[in-house]
């Protein structure tokens, strides 16, 4: 029996491949002589003697090699077992920036011979062109968008400035390697010449930096907080955002003719804001994460600003100059006599002094450089670009746009996407918890002495009778509870810092299990009682932060519409969003939860849910605005996903093109989490590419209409799978006895929890149930131990069950596999589900987590739920190839393919040592090397499967 999914011959190297396998072989190698000279002979053998055992493990099953690597692996002590996986914990690391250096490649060779491909911007103008879609339709549509991906905390993807830094430094030595062959190539440069000399330097760089990254601590083994998590995301900003979505632009720009782009992308933010199930979140956290992201993006414009400044020496005595900009220098309060006959140059310096009186007002910071006192700060990021468009003005009157478009033009850009605030930060909350604030605010003004017991009618006439009322519910002098002041704080927290870093700075307040219309109502009320909504609902209200409700589970997902159309039908909502029109719409977001759905009915029925919810959603806001002749509200999908396709992952353009039709029209939100940020934004190049891939998709989503309504056929086929999905899937989950037992000990969800890894508890409550599981343990888990269950089980049931139905003839069978086949091929929904199912076998791994299900003490427990699982994974397997004809896994995505050939092998030895420590662990040892030695098995698997959380 098959204990892995079947891939392609690793032993065919395809010549694409062979400066991947160079990169990986010249890593690996200096990797290699690093631990050699740094730990001696006998640790490299020890290394090496482990890998081999693996490999010969991973190919063969090899029962020999497998007691062999058991009885090598229990005689390691904690250093030598923690030096080991330190050892491929960083090769997994080096691996992804040999992947990500061939990645960028192979991509500059397709478009150097003309071949765009998917997801680019390029290849999605060329196919609206095809369609006589014009420039102007496509900056009208990009004039009404938001496209906005949102980083979220997670616990693994919390590394070190440090490591970041030294990988970032790695990834561009190998692209200037590349460079030194390439002009070697160009210019036929004879061996004698100097590219051996400048390799070797290259080399030797290559060294220092691994021999640097050896020595460093790769996490943080204190218990991360949340300013921890908050000084990651910026590293992604200094990094890859502020320079590379600028670059973004003036492609699109000029890919329209210099056509008007309107700033639609724009960057998210919940760390800081987030609290749901997180009690380290509160006020203070919120506010220190806008601190540091004001700091951050005003750092970025002072850095740019002076350099802008040296580069812009134009003398008034060679040229003239507009009034405007005479004017903008007169007002600098730099009197140098150098620099009088420099008009840009004093006016910078004078733009630079007020920026950095403005970090200083906003931060408490001090800009690094002075030429003049910082003195008179901007109010607001507009009163900058005025200033900056001054000069952008002279400079083209003068025909100097060679100087405008090399810096200036980009500054100009991260001003407009980023202003003082950088990044919006949600807020999120669990609606329970709204509702214990409101009840103690109502019990002490005694309105009602337990607003909790009332039925959900009650609760609505009484929440809108007080949104009607202008009077706050808070009694003076009345000691709330620490829950209560803390709930309210961060309202408060969020007026005051709207005020101070700008409105884009919080817009959206996120309601966890939104299960009724009250739970929208309360926040509505919270926010009144902060003076974030003005005015009584029933006469000119305006309600500042976005009510957000978030649809998890699947009941509530099936809820959803409903709950939205009695919303809006009560007295007030529809004038109140409409007033608070953004560009002539009223604004809606709606999130959908991935997570939480899929824990509760398995992939496919998740998937199905949330497709219906949408469907369902457009339909009610297509009918409250065509019953309105006022300002239509815009609604706009936030979409919840996670690392693991089980969790919403899986690639974006093909997600964004999955969607229902109706679903996009230029907007659209999603969460970027887990080791999914680092493998798409660490690297700067790859970064970009990755938001192409976002505007690119919405583009076509919206213009090209390429998702048609499913058949009625697809839809009832679709509905029968789900069931049945569902059914296999709870019977295992939430049936079985002893299942939950069989997860705790057969995972490393235990070590997870225990070990504080990152700033939120594993579970929301103290229970050991599936229910109460936060969902990135949960999926995470299951991509430690390579089962990934998350993301296939109980498809494989469906699809037998629907193929063979009691006392159905072979002519019936035939033509519902014709069915399933049709939808594969027509119906995009269902294709890109198969496809991200194809994806996530293809990582998973019968044998290895055969070695994890040891870890379970009740043999016949693990052999009765491991037996269960591994069949439903063959029957899944044989689904997709029936459906697809494919026989192989992966035959239709050869970057993946790649990846896993000549990663897979190294990362199979940190599974193998995982589970030796967390055996350890269990038994009572807990010493400081051997937690650090799991938590950095952890990040290593976590980084060779690269989106597993």
């Amino acid at each position: 029996m098959t204990k892995r999914a079947t891939l392609p011959n690793p032993n065919t190297l395809i010549n694409t491949e062979r400066p991947l396998v160079e990169d990986i072989r010249l890593l690996g190698r200096i990797l290699g002589d690093v631990i050699r000279e740094q730990e001696g002979e006998a640790a490299f053998a020890l290394i090496e003697q482990i890998r081999q055992l693996s490999v010969t493990f991973r190919r063969h099953a090899d029962p020999a090699a497998d007691r062999a690597l058991n009885k090598l692996l229990k005689s390691l002590s904690s250093e030598q077992t923690v030096s080991v996986v330190r050892a491929f914990t960083y090769f997994s690391h080096l691996a992804n920036l040999a992947e990500d250096r061939h990645h960028i490649r192979r991509r500059d060779i397709h478009e150097r011979a003309g071949s765009t491909r998917p997801g680019s911007i390029a290849l999605s103008l060329q196919r609206l062109h095809a369609q006589g879609i014009t420039p102007q339709a496509i900056s009208d549509m990009l004039a009404h968008s938001f496209v906005s991906p949102v980083l979220t905390a997670h616990p693994t993807e919390v590394q070190r400035k440090s490591i970041l830094d030294a990988e970032r430094a790695i990834a561009q030595l190998l692209t200037a390697r590349d460079d030194i062959l390439a002009q070697a190539s160009a210019q036929k440069v004879a061996h004698d010449a100097l590219t051996p000399r400048e390799l070797a330097n290259n080399e030797a760089l290559l060294r220092a930096r691994v021999l640097q990254l050896w020595h460093t601590r790769l996490l943080r083994f204190s218990k991360l907080t949340v300013a921890d998590e908050v000084e990651n995301a910026l590293s992604y900003y200094e990094s890859t955002f502020l320079r590379e979505i600028p670059k973004l632009y003036a492609s699109l720009e000029q890919a329209l003719g210099a056509l008007p782009v309107h700033s639609f992308l724009r960057m998210g933010q919940w760390i800081g804001g987030d609290r749901d199930g997180n009690p380290n979140v509160n006020a203070q956290t919120l506010t220190h994460a806008l601190s540091r992201q004001a700091d951050t993006a005003l750092r970025h414009y002072l850095t740019e600003v002076h350099y802008l400044g040296g580069e812009l020496s134009l003398s008034a005595m060679l040229m003239d100059f507009p009034a405007e900009m005479q004017a903008l220098a007169n007002q600098s309060p730099d009197t140098n006599e150098h620099r009088k006959d420099e008009p840009y140059r004093r006016a910078l310096i004078g733009v630079y002094a007020r920026l950095a009186a403005t970090l200083k007002l906003l931060t408490g910071g001090d800009a690094a450089r002075h030429a003049v006192p910082p003195q008179n700060p901007y109010l607001t990021p507009e009163e900058l670009l005025r200033d900056l468009r001054v000069i952008e003005a002279s400079l083209l009157t003068q025909h100097a746009q060679a100087l405008v478009s090399q810096r200036l033009q980009p500054l100009i850009r991260a001003v407009e996407v980023f202003g003082f605030h950088l990044a919006t930060v949600d807020l999120r909350q669990s609606s329970d918890q709204h509702e214990t604030v409101i009840a103690e605010l109502l019990a002490t003004a005694r309105m009602a002495p337990d607003y909790a017991k009332l039925d959900e009618s009650a609760k609505r006439e009484l929440l809108l009778h007080l949104l009607c009322d202008a009077r706050p519910l808070r009694v003076i002098g009345h000691a709330y509870s620490a829950h209560t002041v803390s709930e309210l704080g961060i309202f408060e927290a969020a007026k005051a810092s709207r005020s101070r870093f700008g409105t884009q700075a919080i817009r959206h307040y996120i309601i966890s299990h939104t299960e009724t219309v009250s739970d929208l109502l309360e926040v509505m009320l919270l926010q009144k009682e902060v003076g974030l909504m003005q005015g009584p609902l029933d006469e000119q209200a305006t309600c500042d932060l976005i009510v957000v409700p978030l649809f998890e589970t699947i009941e509530d997902l099936r809820n959803a519409s409903q709950i939205m159309r009695e919303f809006y039908a009560l007295p007030g909502i529809l004038p109140m969003v409409q007033r608070g029109a953004a560009d002539q719409y009223g604004e809606q977001d709606i999130m959908l939860g991935y997570s939480d759905s899929n824990k509760d009915g398995g992939i496919f029925t998740s998937n199905w849910e949330l497709y219906q919810a949408e469907i369902a959603l457009v339909e009610v806001f297509d009918g409250i605005n065509l019953a309105n002749d006022s300002a239509p509200v815009q609604l706009r999908m936030f979409h919840g996903r996670g690392g693991t396709v089980g969790r919403g992952g899986g690639p974006s353009f093909e997600a964004i093109l999955a969607q229902p039709p109706g679903t996009v029209r230029g907007q659209i939100r999603l969460t970027e989490q887990g080791e999914v940020i680092g493998s798409k934004y660490a690297n700067p190049e790859i970064g970009r590419r990755n938001l192409e891939t976002l505007v690119a998709a919405t583009l076509e989503a919206t213009l090209l209409h390429p998702t048609l309504s499913a058949k009625p056929a697809f839809l009832t086929c679709a509905a029968e799978l789900s069931l049945a999905s569902m059914a296999a899937y709870r019977k295992l989950v939430y049936e079985t006895p002893g299942f939950t037992e069989y997860f705790f000990d057969a995972t490393p969800i235990r070590e997870i929890a225990e070990l504080n890894i990152g700033s939120r508890p594993a579970s929301r409550k103290s229970t050991q149930k599936i229910e109460d599981l936060r969902a990135i343990p949960w999926g995470f888990s299951w991509g430690q131990c390579r089962l990934t269950l998350p993301g296939w089980f109980g498809f494989g049931s469906a699809v037998e069950s629907f193929l063979n139905p009691p006392e159905a003839s072979e002519k019936l069978k035939k033509q519902r596999l014709t069915l399933l086949q049709q939808m594969q091929k027509q119906w995009p929904f269902f294709s890109s589900l198969l496809s991200n199912m194809d994806m996530v076998m293809a990582k998973s791994d019968l044998a290895l987590a055969s070695r994890y299900a040891e870890l379970v003490n009740n043999k016949r427990l693990r052999k009765k739920i491991f037996s269960a699982i591994e069949a439903e994974w063959h029957l899944t397997a044989e689904a997709l190839e029936l459906i697809t004809g494919d026989k192989e896994r992966l035959m239709h995505n050869a970057p993946l393919q790649r990846s896993i050939r000549h990663r897979f092998p190294y990362i199979d030895p940190l599974h193998h040592l995982q589970v030796e420590l967390v055996r350890r662990f269990r038994e009572g040892q807990s010493d400081d090397r051997l937690k650090r030695g799991i938590h950095i098995s952890i990040n290593g698997i976590a980084a060779g499967l690269r989106n597993t959380g």
